[in-house]
């Protein structure tokens, strides 16, 4: 059995500030093979207190590259699974508005806490954040390039009007040497700390999303 989300989410419920750290894999940076993403699940002084593992399969990975599915299992430091994202195998261009991206977040497994839906957009990059009723709560938006050269990328968090920017997930520029060589992220979450906790949840899965969609590649952040 599962936690009780209300036990589960007592971190969560007094955070506005999460870092998520992709782990560096020895077999990926020396032989250029892509392997699991695995990441840990930070606080804002360090800390770990999730982590997660993707999981799919060889074929995926080596094929389909940056729009191959996934599952990915999220752990506390017990070991216990507290969040499951899933991500299907789906379109990554602006040509085939009708089978864009989408994300499920359950948490715990089994529940749905929310969705993350890709939003058509000839420029920009834009998701739409929706709850367990697949009803509308926030909108994200990125730049028009995402590149990141020797700077942060930020994605803004914003309010359903896109006009109130309320946080923002943020790619950090991790240096010429990571960036050249392997594939590691790291990445900032933002949001106010009165969010439902579900969505604190949901907001982890965009931040995987993201991550695979813009970042995958090896020169990423140059």
């Amino acid at each position: 059995t599962y936690p009780r989300p209300t036990i589960l989410f007592i971190f969560f419920k007094q955070l506005d500030q999460i870092i998520i750290h992709q782990q560096v894999d020895l077999l990926e940076a020396i032989l250029g093979t892509e392997t699991s993403s695995k990441y840990e699940i930070k606080n804002h002084l360090g800390q770990r207190v999730y982590f997660a593992v993707e999981e799919n399969s060889c074929f995926d990975r080596k094929l389909c590259a940056p729009i191959r599915s996934f599952t990915i299992r999220i752990a506390d430091n017990a070991g216990r699974e507290v969040i499951r994202v899933f991500r299907p195998l789906r379109c990554n261009s602006c040509w085939f508005p009708c089978f864009l991206q989408e994300l499920e977040v359950q948490s715990p497994p089994g529940t749905i806490a929310g969705y993350v839906v890709q939003n058509w957009d000839p420029f920009l990059p834009k998701f739409t954040i929706q709850n367990e009723s697949k009803e509308d709560v926030l909108k994200i938006i990125g730049p028009y390039a995402t590149c990141g050269c020797f700077e942060d990328v930020d994605f803004e968090v914003k309010a359903l009007n896109e006009m109130t920017t309320i946080g923002k997930i943020s790619k950090y520029w991790s240096g010429f040497v990571n960036n050249v060589f392997t594939n590691t992220a790291n990445f900032g979450i933002q949001v106010p700390v009165d969010l439902d906790v579900r969505i604190k949840a949901v907001m982890i899965g965009a931040c995987f999303l993201i991550d695979l969609m813009f970042f995958e590649n090896s020169l990423d952040g140059l």
